[in-house]
């Protein structure tokens, strides 16, 4: 009996983006632009916590903000009016994430050439944006109070990705059910390298905190 030959031909769907977003990666870098890519849920706070996050570090930092959403510009105006670093917003036109394509649209859109940092503000969801590489320096999310404390266990993939997780809202968690231990141990049990900050993004609590962080990661990324 013949000999059949099987040639596997199988390639990952997202292997055309990942590649893309390493390509993105090194031409960010030979800019020495830090983009960083920032997950939640809808309503979890990003737009509030980059303003007082924003306010802190555009003393050190040149700042452009992209904000993505399905529609509308309220973000990008919010961001604009209320740090007056560059600001522009993405039209996802219906899809639920970014990729590495669309985030180098956006960056061209931007102009990177008098930025330091970029925060890349993706569409309001814990499933699809954890799922495409944006070609970003680093990822971070934020989950808030009102959310719950079993977020990790439901939506683990956004939290294995991550590097900074933000835990906002906590000038409510007299309000709501939240024990930040167990939801702490539970993301360290998903992902044991991520920074864990709880913050307010309304009163400005820990803000400072997040901002130490993100010079002294920036500093440690410029050196490599």
């Amino acid at each position: 009996m013949n000999e059949v030959k099987t040639i596997i031909v199988k390639r990952s769907a997202y292997a055309d983006n990942d590649e893309e977003a390493n390509l993105l990666r090194d031409y960010l870098k030979s800019h020495g632009t830090f983009l960083v890519n920032l997950m939640s849920s809808p309503g979890a706070g990003k737009t509030t916590t980059l303003t007082s996050l924003i306010n802190i570090l555009k003393k050190d930092f040149r700042i452009g903000v992209m904000e993505a959403d399905i529609d509308s510009d309220v973000d990008a105006i919010s961001i604009a009016k209320n740090t007056g670093v560059k600001s522009i917003q993405i039209h996802t036109s219906g899809m639920c994430h970014l990729d590495a394509g669309m985030t180098k649209s956006g960056l061209d859109g931007i102009d990177i050439s008098d930025l330091d940092l970029v925060f890349l503000e993706n569409v309001g969801n814990l499933v699809c944006p954890a799922e495409f590489d944006t070609g970003a320096s680093m990822d971070m999310m934020i989950l808030s109070i009102p959310e719950g404390d079993d977020k990790p266990l439901k939506y683990p993939l956004v939290f294995e990705k991550c590097d900074l997780v933000l835990i906002n809202k906590i000038d409510t968690i007299s309000y709501f059910d939240f024990d930040i231990e167990k939801c702490r141990q539970a993301i360290l049990r998903r992902n044991p390298n991520a920074t864990i900050i709880p913050i307010s993004g309304k009163t400005g609590e820990n803000i400072d905190k997040v901002a130490e962080y993100f010079s002294n990661i920036i500093e440690n990324w410029k050196e490599k």
